[in-house]
């Protein structure tokens, strides 16, 4: 895999810290604390994999990690900034310009270019288009599709979606990738195929990996496994999992 130029610097030290945070969804009269009391440390270049059964707050967590959401008690900082401190649109910079997203469902639209595909983010950020097109080649040669930047999804294997949505992911050189169920529509040899490209990332090029899956293979590529359940972390491992458990 080449990359979209120089490797970057490798960055280290603290990127995010959850201390003690707790979210709370209400319906009505009932209240369900989806987490409750987390504390997580992300540091740069960190490769996280989240794991619990469903309903154990893994995906409410991951959310609030990406600014999709900010708790109800507890403290959220990225990049040093307090989410709970700042405003809605303030939060949707700082989410644009710090972080990227991966999908199980890849999310590409689908009469559209690979190369297209991957320009969004840089449009959002009113990038020329010269620049932009320019950057998103780069990115697709990163994931090993460069010879596809024509190819609508439709044209493409799932595989190849995916790889298209984490060049889109990392087009804007995030400081963290969110990856939710990254491998979950993908065949056992796909799978880790893309696993291996999120390690080449992580390893070669510094990118912080955050990632939510079921799958215990997947979750053994990560060098950190948060585990879940009813809300809380109950273990942390570093460098490897029990596949009999996750």
């Amino acid at each position: 895999m080449s990359a979209p130029g120089p490797a970057p610097a490798v960055k280290t030290g603290l990127l995010a810290e959850l201390v003690g945070v707790s979210r709370v969804h209400r319906s009505g009269e009932a209240a369900v604390r989806a987490i409750d009391g987390v504390d997580l440390r992300i540091d740069q270049g960190d490769f996280i994999a989240i794991v619990g059964p469903s309903g154990s707050g893994k995906s409410t967590c991951l959310n609030i990690i990406g600014c999709l959401d900010v708790p109800t008690a507890g403290t959220y900082r990225l990049k040093g900034l307090d989410l709970g401190a700042i405003d809605a649109s303030e939060r949707a910079i700082l989410r644009r310009d710090s972080i990227g997203f991966i999908f199980q469902g890849f999310h590409l639209l689908s009469r559209t270019t690979a190369l297209e595909n991957v320009e969004m983010p840089l449009v959002y950020r009113g990038a020329a288009r010269r620049g932009r097109r320019d950057l998103a080649a780069a990115a697709l040669d990163a994931v090993g599709l460069g010879h596809r930047l024509d190819h609508t999804p439709e044209a493409l294997s799932g595989g190849q979606q995916q790889r298209v949505a984490i060049a889109r992911a990392i087009v804007c050189n995030p400081d963290m990738l969110i990856a939710d169920e990254p491998t979950g529509s993908l065949d056992s040899v796909t799978r880790g195929e893309i696993i291996e490209l999120l390690e080449v990332l992580n390893q070669s090029f510094g990118v912080t990996v955050v990632m939510v899956t079921h799958d215990a293979v997947v979750a053994s590529s990560a060098r950190r496994i948060v585990r879940f359940q009813d809300g809380r972390i109950i273990s942390r491992a570093s460098e490897g999992i029990d596949h009999d458990a996750a």
